[in-house]
């Protein structure tokens, strides 16, 4: 069973996501790490189920300023793929906590069904003080590219 914040945004495993992306070929994947992270840690890599990702920055790098803009142009590129604001939608990020934070505000901006992926793409910090060694999109085997 899948965990339901308080704000009704659903924190889904890396496992589940990918099920119901495959599962559904409405459903979108969201990637709100920095350009600096696509490019250097990588992306998922939905070329098996003939879907992209959609890249948009949470937060500025090198600042880490939340992206004022960030609804607006995420409302903007899901309206250009034709997505509607029923459509499932799942927000990834390093480990899980800005996807939240994105799904959160895209509910707030009437998308019903925001999910957050919780393990995120590298998954929280191991005993050595290294990601991609005990959860996430990286340490599930999911496919992923060199951004």
């Amino acid at each position: 069973m899948e965990k339901v914040g308080s704000s009704g945004v659903e924190d889904v495993s890396v496992l589940e996501t990918w099920r119901r992306l495959e599962g559904d070929p409405k459903a979108v994947l969201v990637d709100v790490r920095t350009r600096a992270e696509w490019a250097f840690v990588g992306i998922p890599d939905l070329s098996k189920i003939n879907r992209d990702v959609v890249l948009i920055e949470w937060q500025t790098f090198p600042d880490s300023r939340t992206a004022p803009d960030f609804t607006e142009r995420l409302s903007a590129a899901l309206t250009a793929k034709d997505v509607e604001t029923s459509t499932e939608i799942f927000f990834i990020c390093r480990s899980g906590g800005r996807s939240r934070m994105a799904a959160e505000a895209m509910t707030e901006a009437g998308y019903r069904h925001c999910r957050n992926v919780e393990e995120g793409f590298e998954g929280p910090l191991d005993a050595a003080r290294h990601r991609s060694e005990i959860a996430g999109w990286k340490f599930a085997g999911l496919d992923w590219v060199q951004g």
